[in-house]
């Protein structure tokens, strides 16, 4: 759309001659050209002058034309839209009584246009107010800032629908409408989306932008910050983005309920404000499909307690006081409407009558232009009402002069009124004028009256001549009344601008309770978990001819990863386990090993978890838990070694716990690495030798020699002892006798006594 200023008016007729000689295709695109131009300019975009569309701004002014002022007693609301669609507006009742209704809301409209009496809606169903012939309705006292000045010279008029009267093409708003109350729509190619905002800022930001026509974007947000909804929901998007908003006219902002915990009765959650137009309904129903779907286990009951006094009480019953109530709640915020975004786009109608998206600063500036004309012509209305006045005064001060003489004429001229303007070189409206006076009153004529009336009259000439002839007396007159209604309409912001932390929906593992079990896996690759950690994982019965392979504890709200034999690792919820009362599953049921991959250990615990990977041909490094995790069912690969070695059994690097004090548990730290060969070689260097890397092949560990391999490699603390077992037999070596084993990473260590050569295991002695 971006030549809609060069279609025709929508009025545009187009001659006879010219449509019969044009082709369908023509015709049809000129017709649909013609139609998106009617409802953008007439139905859908607000005027920057009034902030109005074209319904509202008929409304407002039907209003005013049967009397419906805020100091008057209201009438049916039928007898207001039947004037509307009568005179002004011939469209449908419903959507005019619609529009009419939209603007009598309080939890719509930021400043409503409308008072009303009877049922006009609820927040929780906008749509549910009474039938027109039901309500009653007259204009608010904030109607008034939009036609106070109406009458005055400050507006153009055109002719109504059948030209049998006139209606104004704007009204003369005192206050910027236009981002006071916002407003949405959807037209042909376009649409608008202006939230409404904070009169009070609105009209400080207006302030300084005439004192000061140099300021940004952004100097205008320190006064203008955040649109301010008739909700007290926070406005939680950073301030950042709000002021991009306001420099490109496009953009969102997000609302959030606000929440506070019951002081006496702790598990109680009460939501005390929704986000603009977000039905109380709504959300519950919202939060019972996920209580019914299990998707909120925290949450045991819900119920709603709104009442006159308190129009959003939602309260939610958690299932304890121990529950994390801001986790539960960043939960809903992200799973529900409790926060909603909301669409900007401020596109509206320009002066030049063309529609346009501009910034706050645009607005604000072309608002500002239209309200200095408004004055200027309310200012040459009086001066212009002011001068015939005087001109008529003067013709009295005259007649005052020569009352005996001018009664003497009315009574005995045949024209008297020819004879007074020869006589006194008088103008025709001033011996109309004198004439109109009764006679009673022109007796009673009284010459300081007169001058009294003519000396006002002048000062006052005196002080709009001023105003106009200097353009800074006119911007202080404007300051002053918007500073004025400000005090008479403005009130304290409504949506609180609060920065908050992102919204998080919980995982399906986080709304698993936390319970100890052992997953246990064997040989042919079949899984299942016990509840517990005190199981005999070995002792338990296998399938005819499988055995035990591993097992690790952990909790059901946790991921077990798997290792197999070519290094790649997988991934499963531990809560989707079999259970141990069975045989379990086959692993394969829900991951894709290559052919020939078996699954050989499995490792579960916290994602910064450091542990060791290693192969038997003497490489490895460092890694953690958490790199190990993966969605893919084919896994991922994480250690590279050739085929004819094999995947050692995974170290887990621990920090003692035994002490309170967190830098004694860095102390406390295994920094020690052991490894052992076939040939009976041990070799311990620093943990810190080794490098930490999420995958590849790693470093060298121990220096092999040709057929030896390595057999097993754990971590160790400088003041542990290490259980060496070969066999039946084990020795238990000491901090002191570790000390001949010590030495670089990669060297070849020293070899273990005899007797304990064929080494089968290493593990830290308990």
């Amino acid at each position: 759309m971006s030549d809609i200023s060069n279609i025709p008016p929508s009025s545009a007729v187009i001659p006879n001659e010219a449509m019969d000689t044009r082709s369908v295709a023509e015709f049809t695109e000129q017709a649909y050209l013609n139609y998106a131009m009617y409802v953008i300019m007439d139905r859908a975009l607000p005027h920057i002058a009034d902030g109005l569309k074209p319904v509202q701004r008929r409304i407002i002014y039907a209003m005013s034309e049967l009397g419906l002022k805020s100091t008057t007693k209201p009438k049916k609301s039928a007898r207001t839209v039947g004037d509307v669609l009568g005179k002004y507006h011939p469209h449908g009742d419903t959507a005019c009584y619609e529009a009419m209704v939209l603007m009598a809301q309080p939890f719509s409209y930021r400043y409503p246009l409308i008072t009303g009496q009877g049922n006009w809606g609820s927040p929780d169903d906008p749509k549910s107010f009474a039938a027109m012939r039901y309500t009653e309705a007259k204009m608010s006292a904030y109607a008034n800032t939009l036609l106070a000045e109406l009458g005055q010279g400050t507006v153009d008029w055109q002719d109504n629908f059948d030209g049998s009267m006139q209606e104004p093409v704007t009204l003369p708003a005192r206050l910027p409408n236009i981002l006071l109350n916002g407003t949405t729509g959807i037209a042909v190619g376009m649409a608008t989306d202006i939230p409404p905002h904070n009169l009070n800022e609105v009209v400080r930001a207006a302030i300084r932008l005439l004192k000061n026509p140099e300021l940004s974007v952004k100097q205008l947000t320190q006064s203008l910050p955040a649109p301010d909804l008739p909700t007290a929901a926070e406005i939680i998007t950073p301030k950042k983005d709000l002021q991009a908003i306001y420099e490109s006219g496009r953009g969102s902002y997000k609302m959030r309920a606000v929440y506070h915990v019951d002081k006496q009765e702790k598990n109680l959650v009460i939501i005390d404000a929704l986000p603009y137009q977000v039905s109380g309904n709504k959300i519950q129903e919202q939060i019972a499909k996920l209580m019914i779907e299990k998707k909120l286990p925290w949450v045991v009951d819900i119920h709603d307690e709104s009442d006159h006094e308190n129009a959003c009480r939602i309260v939610l019953e958690l299932r304890s006081t121990r529950v994390d109530v801001d986790r539960v709640m960043s939960h809903l915020f992200a799973s529900t409407d409790l926060e909603t975004s909301y669409r900007v786009n401020m596109n509206m109608i320009g002066l030049n009558g063309k529609p346009q998206v501009k910034n706050l600063k645009e607005i604000l500036e072309e608002w500002l232009v239209s309200r200095r004309q408004v004055v200027t012509r309310r200012l040459l209305f009086r001066l212009d009402k002011i001068d015939k006045r005087l001109h008529i005064l003067a013709g009295l001060l005259i007649a005052y002069l020569h009352i005996d003489e001018v009664i003497r004429i009315i009574r005995e001229e045949d024209d008297p009124k020819m004879e007074l303007m020869s006589r006194y070189d008088l103008s025709e409206i001033q011996a109309n004028a004198i004439l109109d006076i009764r006679l009673r009153q022109l007796a009673r004529l009284q010459e300081i009256e007169l001058r009294t009336e003519k000396d006002e009259l002048e000062a006052e000439r005196a002080t709009i001549q001023e105003l106009l002839d200097n353009p800074e007396s006119l911007t202080n007159l404007i300051i002053e009344e918007l500073e004025a209604d400000m005090k008479e309409h403005g009130n304290p912001r409504m949506s609180p601008v609060v920065e908050r932390k992102e919204a998080t929906a919980l995982k399906e593992s986080d709304l698993v309770p936390s319970e100890p079990i052992t997953a246990i896996l064997s040989k042919a690759g079949w899984i299942r978990a016990a509840k517990g950690h005190d199981v005999d994982a070995t002792g338990m019965s296998f399938r005819s001819g499988d055995s035990y392979q591993a097992h690790v504890r952990s909790k059901s709200n946790e991921k077990i990863h798997i290792m197999d034999n070519t290094g790649r690792s997988y991934s499963i919820d531990a809560h989707t386990l079999a259970s141990a009362r069975g045989q379990g599953d086959p692993l394969t049921s829900v991951l894709k090993p290559a052919a020939g991959a078996s699954f050989e250990q499995l490792l579960a615990g916290d994602e910064q978890q450091r542990i060791i990977l290693a192969s038997s041909h003497g490489y490895g490094f460092i890694n953690t838990l958490g790199n190990l995790e993966t969605n893919q069912k084919a896994g991922k690969n994480v250690i590279n070694f050739d085929e004819d070695a094999k995947l050692l059994k995974v170290t887990y690097i621990d920090v003692k716990s035994d002490t309170a004090d967190e830098d004694q548990r860095e102390k406390a730290a295994q920094d020690q690495i052991a490894v052992v060969t076939s040939a009976g070689y041990l070799l311990i260097f620093a943990i810190d030798e080794l490098p930490e890397q999420q995958r590849g092949k790693g470093n060298k560990l121990i220096n092999l020699k040709s057929g030896e391999e390595v057999i097993a490699v754990t971590a160790l603390h400088h003041e542990d002892s290490l259980t060496v077992t070969a066999g039946k037999r084990h020795v238990t070596l000491k901090p002191m006798d570790l000390a001949n084993y010590t030495g670089k990473r990669g060297n070849r260590g020293s070899q273990l006594p005899r007797g304990f050569q064929n080494v089968n295991d290493i593990e830290v002695a308990e």
